[in-house]
């Protein structure tokens, strides 16, 4: 890196439904203070200012996580007065996924569908079976209007135009970010989650099979919310970022 630049990263799971983080280590070379917070999404962000010169960060974590994704054909959909206070920001539209425009085709998808689980299942079928999924086809975060309008998109595109069809019809969506094992190339995963039956849901339009061993970092609206890194002031030059996700006792790749 060049000048000392101020970093906030989100580079810590938490343990939830489907995960439980059993062990970890954070390690910065060189040390730097580091001032951790939770932000309102509930993620784990750490806040450093990265001296100048080289520097790195390592992290490693082993994480019970579920074997199988929860699913529930026929969950019901949760009336808006019903919903809990913190869940009704996740109705809105937001900087990637403008929910107000796509009423009229997400009515069309889920037509004759049963209101709930499986409304957000045919959403996923429907984006899977018309938008490309193309590993390493957009640098930046593309809105789910632009999404929709190209046709094809990363993992992070299609996700923005799930929670966009599900927030037009007054189902709760998220962004989540984090790792699935057996991606290949292995990469930070994006996939959205649904507010019905009660609570959340996983839902993958890039992944056929909707498999488990998922390894969940961050939550939030769309891509804005979820950044792994960011970075302020002077330009910083980043050289590499590796990452491994392995079943325990398997070699690494």
């Amino acid at each position: 890196m060049g000048d000392p630049t101020p970093l906030i990263l989100m580079l810590r799971p938490r343990s939830g439904l489907q995960q439980w983080v059993a062990r970890e280590s954070y390690t910065l070379l060189p040390m730097v203070p580091v001032v951790e917070y939770t932000d309102i999404f509930g993620n784990l962000c750490q806040r450093m200012i990265a001296p100048s010169g080289d520097f790195s960060v390592v992290t490693s974590a082993e994480v019970m996580t579920a074997d199988l994704v929860d699913k529930a054909p026929g969950a019901s959909f949760v009336e808006i007065q019903h919903l809990p206070d913190a869940i009704l920001s996740y109705l809105l539209p937001s900087r990637y996924c403008e929910s107000d425009r796509f009423g009229d085709l997400a009515r069309e998808i889920v037509d004759g569908v049963p209101l709930g689980y499986d409304q957000v299942h045919r959403i996923s079928d429907w984006i899977r079976g018309s938008i490309k999924y193309t590993p390493g086809s957009s640098a930046f975060p593309l809105s789910a209007v632009e999404v929709n309008h190209q046709d094809n998109g990363v993992c992070r595109d299609l996700a923005h135009l799930g929670i966009a069809l599900c927030r037009s019809i007054s189902i709760p969506a998220r962004m989540v970010v984090g790792f699935l094992y057996g991606l290949k190339p292995m990469d930070l995963h994006a996939w959205f989650e649904a507010f019905v039956g009660g609570r959340w849901y996983t839902f993958d339009p890039s992944d056929y099979g909707l498999r488990g061993g998922r390894l969940a970092v961050a939550y939030g609206r769309d891509a804005a919310d979820v950044a792994i890194y960011h970075q302020f002031g002077p330009p910083a030059l980043f050289s590499s970022m590796e990452v491994q996700v392995v079943l325990l006792n398997d070699p690494p790749e």
